[in-house]
């Protein structure tokens, strides 16, 4: 697999379009953190590493029991193939706010708005809304 992200975002669209509460994936550290980034925006419930057998599984809720999703739409921007790189000035707003991004920085994966406050731009990885 040669983009991770880009799997583990179409793996919650998916589950999401088929009224799915729970994705299981492949656990990595950059994974795990941009779902921690999620979960602290409000977009998803709970982030957790399982070990399964002899390998580490990520399980991601999407919502709470008595909640609909709040995720209508995910985006990947920066691919393997096409990395974008924005200046903490450059940080784009999604859907007038609504909406965050995901940015890995050279202080850790974080939102948009956190990095905009540190003043520190950073790899774009996902719009989320």
């Amino acid at each position: 697999m040669t983009d991770p992200i880009a799997d583990m975002l179409a793996r919650i669209r998916n589950a999401l379009a088929t009224g799915k509460n729970e994705v299981n994936l492949p656990h990595s550290k950059i994974k795990h953190d941009v779902a921690q980034v999620l979960v602290q925006s409000g977009f998803l419930a709970s982030v957790k590493a399982n070990q399964v057998d002899d390998r580490k599984e990520l399980q991601i809720l999407l919502y709470g029991l008595d909640q609909s999703p709040l995720i209508t739409e995910l985006k990947r921007v920066s691919r393997p193939g096409r990395r974008h790189y924005v200046k903490a000035s450059e940080i784009p707003s999604i859907k007038a706010g609504r909406g965050i991004v995901v940015l890995s920085t050279s202080q850790g994966i974080m939102s948009g708005l956190a990095a905009r406050k540190k003043g520190i731009g950073g790899e774009l990885i996902c719009e989320v809304y």
